[in-house]
Parts: structure tokens; sequence; C-alpha cells
């Protein structure tokens, strides 16, 4: 039986290739996001405009999916950004868009999909967090307090909804290959001009720009199959920790004292 699928984020990078697979595979699948005009290559993706900051806009785009597909059957939550800087340099204002974006939209669309979920009896929430919702990476305040807030509200719903037939899992991605790392290292860089912290936030921003522009970052791809993983399992995992350098920073996090783990993401920015 074919998916309804809703995917938030999918004008560009993991979003857009999510969607593109998932449609593929014969699902129906709306892309939203705000430039839907990114969508227009995608045949069998149906492209939806959604601000992700903006009440009606969600509430629409609920709408609309329910009455022209009668359900939806799955919720991809993959919006959000990653605004890098010191704590003091980056003003409250972007902190609060970060959290808008990155954790009260997903909560909002969240809460405007659940009541169509509970009377079908069934269900999947796909939450996309990071490894940066399990560690914390030098200049990254606000970011990972924004995944590390999907954590715990993606573990909260889940035991919420499960008496619902509602599944709920979390995308961890590590080190992917996209334009994301590039755009958080122009926010530090931009974000330190003339400060306490500009040489060193320029150092780390430099080092950023040239981790992804290397090789060794994993392919978007991994992302995609790990969405599609917990879509179509009949019991999927509650998180699913992926990509580069994954795994083994989130072990050495759980099991380094903190001061040295500290250390190791220090040097290696």
């Amino acid at each position: 039986m074919k998916k309804v699928i809703l995917i938030t984020g999918a004008t560009s990078g993991i979003g857009y290739e999510t969607a593109a697979y998932l449609a593929n595979q014969g699902n129906i699948v709306y892309g939203a996001g705000r430039r839907v005009e990114n969508l227009e290559g995608l045949k069998k993706v149906k492209p939806i405009q959604l601000d992700m900051t903006d009440e009606s806009s969600m509430q629409l785009v609920v709408d609309t999916i329910i009455e022209t597909e009668g359900r939806i059957d799955v919720l991809v939550n993959n919006a959000g950004y990653g605004s890098y800087g010191a704590i003091e340099d980056v003003t409250i204002e972007e902190a609060k868009q970060q959290f808008e974006v990155n954790v009260f939209g997903l909560a909002r669309l969240t809460q405007l999909v659940l009541p169509h979920m509970r009377e079908q009896r069934s269900g999947r929430i796909i939450n996309t967090s990071s490894m940066g919702g399990r560690l914390t990476t030098y200049f990254g305040a606000w970011y990972h307090a924004t995944k590390y807030a999907v954590e715990a509200f993606s573990d909260a719903l889940r035991m919420e909804v499960a008496e619902f037939g509602i599944d709920v899992s979390v995308i961890e991605p590590g080190g992917i290959k996209t334009d994301w790392g590039f755009i958080a290292a122009d926010k530090l860089a931009d974000s330190a001009k003339g400060g306490a912290y500009e040489a060193t936030a320029l150092k780390t921003s430099k080092g950023m720009r040239k981790q992804y522009s290397s090789n060794m970052l994993s392919n978007p791809m991994v992302v995609t199959k790990a969405i599609s993983k917990a879509i179509d399992s009949n019991k999927p995992k509650p998180r699913y920790l992926i990509g580069f350098a994954a795994k083994p920073l989130v072990f050495l996090h759980a099991i380094l004292p903190t001061r040295l783990f500290d250390k190791i993401m220090k040097s290696a920015s």
C-alpha cells in the first residue's frame, strides 16, 4: 500500500534527495518548503509551500493533504539549519529563530498531524536530529541546544503515542557532505567579526570549510536510506545513528572524562 508522506525541508539537501527516493518507491510524497520551485524537476513529488515559523502555513499544509488524500501516514520533520557562533556573539533573536525552526516548528507540525494519525490508529513520525543531539562541538551551542531538545521531545512523544499505533524515530546523522557545514562556518565567521572570539572562531570556521570540502564525509544517501528504513520497518528503531564519525564520537562522549572530550572537540575544529 502506498504511504502518504509529508517531508519538510524538501527543497534542498537531504530533504530533496529523500523526497525523490521515497516517491520513486511508489509513495505519495508531499515535499514541503519555502522554495518549492526547486522541486519542479521531481515529477513524482507533490510540492507544497511551507513556512515552519508560520502557524497558518503549517495548518494549510496539513488540511490540504487530508482533504486530498484522506490521511497522513508518515511525517518526516527534516527542516532545520545550523547557526554557529560563540554564545556571547549570537543574538538572542538569532537563537530564538533557530529554536523556532528546529524545535517549535517541528513540534507544532507534529501537533497538527497527530489527531489524524490517532484516528487512523497508525503513523510514523521521523525527526531529523543529529549526532549533535548527543554531543557538542566547538561554537555550536545554540544549534546543539535545539538538537538536544529534539531528542528529548522525541523520547517523550514516543512514549505518549505508542498506544495509538504511532511510532517515533530519530535520525542522528554524523558528518554528511552537504552545504550545511559551509553555511554554519559562514555564520560563525560573521558572528565573531570584531569580537573577543574572532581569532579562534575564524580558525574554527576555516577548519569546518576544509572538512566539508573533503571526501571523508558520508554521502547524503545514508540519511535517506535510514529514513526509508524507519518508514518501512515493522519495528523501527527509536534512533538511527549514521554517517561519518557518528558512532565513534557518541561512544567516546559516553566513556571519556568531560574535559578530555572537550579538548578533542576543540582540537578537531
